[in-house]
């Protein structure tokens, strides 16, 4: 199954860079302790340095605008999907049925063959998904804006919610709402919808677009 984000991404080059800088920054402070007489850099130094802290600032806005639209354009869709809570009669009313473990920082998803899936959803166009979601460490959010349907989950519970996924194939956003630690802004994934429309959905399924688990 398909590896959404892996470890690269405009929000893990900003961590990578973090560390970096951290690390650097650490020996620096240890190098000045330890050295006999005081390091002056020099000003092309100085320049570089303030050229690099305004390239990064600029690369993460960039990088927040292009979430943030992101997340806008499926909340702004023509095409208003379902989703709510389950209210049925067992997993059979459901075209699939997903197991999503949230931890830091990331979605693991396990489809009903056991297959499993780092950051990455994969549904056929228009099949009605039950997402049976967990969190092995901290509070989570579950959010897909195409859907608009969020769930929060403690660690020791399990939530569950659904959606009819959209019937335009393409990788539509899910994200963490609940802010759950440094990495919070990269817990990201992705639902993709992708083949050929899936199986008539059952009708005893109940829910409305505006409902959160």
């Amino acid at each position: 199954m398909e590896n959404a984000l892996g470890i690269s991404g405009p929000q893990a080059t900003l961590m990578a860079i973090t560390a970096s800088f951290t690390v650097l920054g650490l020996a620096m402070l240890m190098g000045a302790m330890l050295m006999k007489r005081r390091w002056k850099p020099s000003y092309a130094f100085e320049f570089g340095f303030i050229a690099v802290m305004i390239g990064l600032v600029f690369y993460a806005d960039w990088s927040s605008v292009n979430t943030y639209s992101a997340y806008q354009a499926d909340l702004n869709a023509e095409e208003r999907k379902v989703s709510g809570n389950y209210v049925g009669e067992g997993e059979a009313a459901f075209d699939q049925v997903v197991t999503v473990i949230a931890f830091q920082w990331g979605f693991a998803f396990i489809n009903e063959e056991d297959e499993i899936s780092r950051n990455a959803a994969v549904v056929h166009p228009g099949e009605k998904v039950l997402f049976k979601i967990v969190s092995n460490d901290v509070i989570h959010g579950f959010n897909i804006p195409v859907a608009r349907i969020t769930a929060e989950i403690d660690p020791d519970e399990k939530r569950e919610m659904w959606i009819r996924a959209p019937d335009e194939p393409g990788k539509y956003l899910i994200q963490c709402v609940n802010y759950c630690g440094v990495g919070h802004s990269q817990m990201k994934a992705w639902l993709v919808v992708a083949g050929e429309e899936g199986p008539a959905g059952h009708e005893n399924v109940e829910g409305n677009s505006n409902d959160n688990a």
